[in-house]
């Protein structure tokens, strides 16, 4: 009588090939990651510059500080930092990171 099922060595090689693939994946994921925050920060100064703009063209100056642009509602409190932590400034009348 022959048992159905799979032996140790048929268990422990394909344990291998799914750790080597895990393996593999892993840095591909963390530097997508890093780009995708990369990206998102870009996007938020963008947000901020329009920001900017439109309050230029409803006081004829621009805003010294990013307080002057939450005051008026052209941002939120979340809009004020990136994904990765990192606060926006205004230097040169345009969005930066310090």
């Amino acid at each position: 009588m022959k048992h159905q099922g799979f032996t140790m060595v048929e268990m422990m090689i394909v344990m291998l090939i799914i750790a080597l693939l895990f393996m593999l994946t892993v840095p591909n994921v963390a530097q997508v990651l890093s780009i995708v925050q990369k990206k998102g920060c870009d996007a938020q100064l963008s947000v901020i510059d329009a920001a900017i703009l439109q309050y230029f063209m409803i006081y004829d100056e621009y805003p010294q500080t990013l307080e002057q642009l939450l005051k008026e509602d052209l941002i939120s409190h979340e809009q004020k930092t990136c994904q990765n932590g990192q606060t926006i400034i205004i230097e040169n009348n345009q969005a930066s990171l310090p």
